[in-house]
């Protein structure tokens, strides 16, 4: 129960990799603030968490509604009385060419993306002084390779490594750590590609030396909870690759 007594707060928690991390939480007894944009799917999730003895409270929301952000914290804070752990892992991005990325594209990344970590961060930030608190970002190889087709999410997800480098260099003072996780799993955009990009996902996998995609909660969301822990209270500012081996960072 290395979460016992913590209360985190979710981005995208409803399905694939947020609904994981969900999951993992829960079961070394964190309690649970999620929020997710399908209702449908925010309820059955929150249904399942509870059916694992979680305080589980989910959020419906639009996250690229900024004035709306701080609200969620508050909302979390007024629900539990603290807030120990943010994960921001939402993102939704339009894959095309360099040349095909409109502005409209772009920001649609940011804004579901990077505005929601940034925004977040500065809404938690009074609240994770009191706890000494976790931070999680989510990034991607996509950015640190440079990905073909993927100019806008790469940009988002290294915006998004940027400031989390910047924060864990100043709210360390505090003893917050700010660490992201890099991840390849079986999330639904992933089964998605299998579907509509056999060739793609083909090779993807195939350039994964431990040969398989990450489970959503078993390999993404417990080394989430790794992070989470006490056990990780002397490691900020990193990027943890969770991906079987796909980029060794050197």
């Amino acid at each position: 129960m290395k979460l016992k007594g913590k209360v985190a707060f979710i981005t995208g928690g409803s399905s694939g990799i947020g609904r994981g991390i969900c999951h993992a939480f829960a079961k070394e007894g964190a309690s649970i603030a999620f929020v997710g944009l399908n209702e449908h799917k925010g309820k059955n999730t929150e249904q399942e968490l509870r059916d694992l003895g979680c305080d589980a409270y989910y959020m419906q929301a639009d996250l690229q509604k900024r004035d709306q952000l701080p609200s969620l914290i508050e909302r979390a804070v007024e629900r539990f009385g603290q807030l120990d752990i943010l994960v921001n892992n939402a993102h939704a991005t339009k894959n095309v060419t360099f040349e095909e990325t409109t502005e409209d594209i772009m920001n649609f990344s940011l804004d579901t993306g990077f505005w929601p970590t940034f925004l977040l961060m500065q809404s938690a930030l009074p609240h994770l002084k009191e706890s000494k608190g976790k931070v999680i970002n989510f990034v991607s190889g996509a950015g640190m390779i440079g990905l073909s087709r993927q100019a806008s999410y790469a940009a988002a997800k290294e915006a998004i490594r940027g400031i989390s480098r910047v924060a864990a260099n100043e709210w360390g003072r505090y003893g917050i750590t700010v660490n992201m996780i890099s991840p390849i799993a079986n999330s639904p955009g992933v089964e998605t590609m299998k579907e509509t990009q056999t060739n793609a996902y083909n090779k993807m996998v195939s350039l994964i030396p431990m040969g398989r995609l990450g489970d959503c909660e078993h390999d993404i969301g417990r080394s989430a909870v790794f992070l989470a822990s006490s056990d990780a209270d002397y490691i900020t500012g990193q990027t943890i690759m969770v991906d079987g081996g796909n980029i060794m960072v050197r």
